[in-house]
C-alpha cells in the first residue's frame, strides 16, 4: 500500500478544503491528469493504480491525526469534525487507456469539490511509485543518496549561505513514499535550521517539522465559475481567502493569469494584507524584480514581505536566487522533484489540474505556456481577452 495515511498530502489541500467547506460546499468540479514526458507508457500500470486507489479510499483519519490537525492555529473545529467523518470515494475517479494516444492514460476526477479535493496529491504519488516499480524494480538508491548529500553539502557548507533555507515540496512527484521519508529525514538531520519544513503533512507530523503551504492554482481557477464575474474572479478568490483566514496563511499565488494580470488586481490593500507572493512559472529573476517594484509603488517595504520561489528549483538555482534577492525581502524556497525524484531514472512530469467547475471551463494561463491546461480553446481565448493576456506564439491545443 503506497499511501497509508490521509495526512500524506500537501498542506494547501487542507487549507483550501476548509475554505470549500465554509464557502463553496456545493461546488462541482472536474480534474484531468496529464503526463508531460513524451513516450511514457503508463498503460501497464493501470491495474496497480486502480488497486492503490481502492486502498487509498479505504483510509480514514485517525484520532491522533485529527488531534494533530486540531492543534493548528488556522484550522477550525468544525472542519476537523468534518474530516472525522470524511472518506475518499473511488466512484469519482475514472482511469482508462487513452483511446487516441497509445501508451497514455486518462484519469478524470469528477464530483463535489469538497469530496474530491484530496485526490490529486496522493493519486499523483501513486502513479509515480507504480510506474517506477514497473520500470525500475529494486533500484539501488545509493546514487540518489550520493546526489542528495552533494546538494546538502553545497547549501550547508558554502560560505555566505548560512541563512538560506529550503523546504521540501516533493510529494506529488516523489520516487516512492519510503524514499521521500528518507530524503526529508536526511535533510532534517543534515541541514538543521536550513530546512524550513515540508509541504507534506504526514512527514511534518512524523518528523517534527513545520508544515508549509497556503493555496494552489485550482483555488483561483475555480473562482472563474464561482466569482461574481470573470474579470473579478481573482479579487474574489483573494478576498474570500482573507475572510476565512483573517491575515493568516497570507501567501498569494501570482501566475494563474500571468504576472501582469495578477499585479493589476493585487492592489495596495492586498499588498499590505498578504504576507507575500509565490512564483511558479516564468523567469524567477524578472518576476522577483517586478514584484518588489510593485510593493514599492504601493508604499510597502519589500523587506517586510515574503517571496516564495517554487518552480522547478534545484540547489544551485536556489543559491543564485538567494544571492540576487538577499536583504531585499524575506526569501523562501520550495524544492520538489529535484529532491524527491533525483535517483537516476528520468522523473515523471505529471500533473492533475482542475478543468471545469460547476459545469463551466476553467483554465490556468501562467507565465510558462507549457503549463497551460484547458480543453476549451474558445474559453481560453475569451479568458485572454478579459485579462488582457497576449496570445501564445503557437496555437494552443486542447490537452
Amino acid at each position: 500500500m503506497i499511501v497509508t495515511s490521509l495526512l500524506d498530502t500537501d498542506l494547501y489541500k487542507f487549507s483550501m478544503m476548509q475554505v470549500v467547506l465554509h464557502h463553496y460546499p456545493a461546488a462541482q468540479v472536474e480534474y484531468k491528469f496529464k503526463c508531460r514526458n513524451p513516450g511514457i507508457d503508463l498503460v501497464p500500470c493501470i491495474d496497480d493504480i486502480r488497486a492503490e486507489l481502492d486502498a487509498l479510499c479505504s483510509l480514514r483519519f485517525t484520532t491522533e491525526e485529527l488531534d494533530y490537525l486540531r492543534g493548528w492555529r488556522f484550522i477550525k473545529s468544525d472542519f476537523v469534525d468534518f474530516l472525522g467523518l470524511f472518506q475518499l470515494n473511488a466512484k469519482y475517479v475514472d482511469i482508462h487507456p487513452a483511446l487516441d494516444r497509445p501508451g497514455e492514460i486518462e484519469i478524470r476526477i469528477r464530483g463535489p469539490w469538497l469530496h474530491t479535493i484530496l485526490f490529486e496529491v496522493p493519486l499523483l504519488a501513486i502513479v509515480n511509485e507504480v510506474y517506477f516499480r514497473h520500470t525500475h524494480p529494486g533500484l539501488d538508491m545509493q546514487e540518489g543518496r550520493r546526489r542528495l548529500r552533494h546538494k546538502i553539502a553545497l547549501l550547508r557548507d558554502t560560505e555566505g549561505y548560512e541563512s538560506c533555507r529550503i523546504a521540501d515540496y516533493g510529494t506529488r512527484r516523489r520516487f516512492s513514499r519510503a524514499w521521500h521519508e528518507e530524503v526529508v529525514t536526511i535533510l532534517r538531520d543534515e541541514l538543521g535550521p536550513q530546512l524550513a519544513g515540508t509541504s507534506n503533512v504526514w512527514l511534518a507530523w512524523k518528523l517534527g517539522l513545520t508544515p508549509l503551504g497556503t493555496l494552489a492554482h485550482e483555488y483561483l481557477q475555480a473562482h472563474q465559475a464561482l466569482g461574481p464575474r470573470l474579470r473579478d474572479s481573482q479579487v474574489a478568490a483573494l478576498e474570500t481567502w482573507a475572510k476565512e483566514y483573517r491575515g493568516d496563511l497570507g501567501i498569494a499565488l501570482s501566475d494563474v493569469y500571468g504576472l501582469s494580470a495578477f499585479l493589476r488586481d493585487f492592489d495596495m490593500y492586498f499588498c499590505k494584507l498578504f504576507d507575500g507572493t509565490r512564483h511558479d512559472s516564468g523567469d524567477p529573476f524578472a518576476w522577483g524584480e517586478r514584484v518588489l517594484a510593485h510593493y514599492r509603488a504601493n508604499r510597502v517595504d519589500p523587506r517586510s514581505k515574503v517571496l516564495v520561489f517554487s518552480d522547478g528549483l534545484d540547489i544551485p538555482k536556489v543559491m543564485r536566487l538567494y544571492e540576487h534577492f538577499r536583504d531585499r525581502c524575506v526569501l523562501a524556497f520550495g524544492v520538489g522533484t529535484n529532491l524527491t525524484n533525483d535517483v537516476g531514472p528520468e522523473a515523471l512530469q505529471i500533473v492533475i489540474k482542475m478543468i471545469r467547475c460547476n459545469g463551466q471551463p476553467v483554465a490556468k494561463l501562467s507565465d510558462s505556456p507549457g503549463k497551460n491546461m484547458c480543453e476549451d480553446v474558445a474559453y481560453v481565448a475569451y479568458l485572454r481577452q478579459v485579462f488582457e493576456i497576449p496570445a501564445e506564439p503557437v496555437a494552443l491545443t486542447a490537452c
